[in-house]
């Protein structure tokens, strides 16, 4: 399914962390491991990163061996960066390598407690066109033993739908993933004239849940479904915490599709302000990947 993935890497504990749960990831075959090395002194306008891009590459070497050890294929990448941002290397690193998902923590260096998501994860988020798998610390940090919580990333998935094409295409997409062993479909009524109008809503987006439904159990997938009433994207996360899921999993885009928005509002705000893992599948690509 991902066959070939990247991993940018700070070295960070929270960075470690993500390398730990790579090889749970349902056909991860290679991993391609990125540091982005730039200048001590921001400002700096020459910059011989020599002596930096050594230590680099021998972190590299060791986050790798950890990798390896889970049967994977590995390319070590440290790239000297003056100037720019981070993302812009991320995305072309991903491009030369042939990726088709990156996976990140939502936080690395200068890890700040009320700051939902980090720069460079928010910009590989906003600006990026690979899938992203966004890991969240909150889950990992809780003293829950990280290699089970790694290996059942997949077994319960809150699917978001809102009927459009996007998230249609990322609803069959989710449905032909190995190792998901349950999952929620879910859908928000977000708008009604009155309650009989939001009821009635309710029961067509229902019935309209079950037809999918009835399509996961035939691939093997206990499924459950669910409505919401309210804001989309506060409505996911809270069922997420209340169906307790391992992974959010759904399109970067909804109704209202606009070409030139590389992420919608609502996968920007589950991505940023929830607590639970996310996969966001790029509107386009969700049914490409091999």
């Amino acid at each position: 399914m991902f066959e070939t993935v990247l991993v940018p890497t700070d070295f960070s504990k929270y960075s470690q962390k993500v390398l730990e749960c790579v090889g749970g990831l349902p056909g991860v075959k290679k991993v391609v491991l990125l540091n982005v090395i730039g200048p001590a002194d921001p400002l700096a306008r020459v910059w011989d990163p020599g002596a930096r891009l050594k230590e680099a590459k021998k972190k590299l070497a060791d986050q790798a061996k950890l990798l390896e050890a889970q049967g994977l294929q590995v390319t070590q990448r440290a790239e000297p960066m003056l100037e720019g941002d981070i993302f812009r290397k991320i995305q072309s690193v991903s491009d030369e390598e042939g990726v088709n998902l990156v996976v990140m923590g939502a936080r690395g260096k200068g890890f700040v407690q009320n700051i939902f998501l980090g720069n460079v994860a928010k910009n590989v988020l906003r600006y990026g066109d690979k899938h992203l798998l966004l890991m969240r610390y909150k889950i990992l940090e809780g003293g829950d033993n990280l290699e089970e919580y790694c290996s059942l990333i997949t077994t319960k998935v809150l699917c978001p739908t809102d009927f459009s094409e996007p998230s249609d295409e990322a609803i069959q997409f989710i449905k032909g993933m190995k190792g998901i062993h349950e999952a929620v479909l879910f859908t928000v009524v977000s708008s009604g004239e009155s309650q009989d109008h939001v009821d009635a809503k309710t029961k067509e987006a229902t019935e309209k849940l079950n037809a999918i439904k009835a399509d996961f159990e035939k691939a093997g997938i206990k499924t459950a479904v669910r409505v919401g009433v309210g804001s989309p994207a506060e409505e996911i996360i809270a069922a997420a915490e209340d169906e307790d899921v391992s992974l959010v999993a759904m399109s970067s885009h909804g109704k209202g599709f606009v070409k030139h928005l590389l992420i919608g509002s609502v996968a920007y705000e589950v991505s940023k302000n929830g607590t639970r893992p996310v996969l966001v599948l790029r509107a386009s690509k969700a049914g490409k990947a091999s």
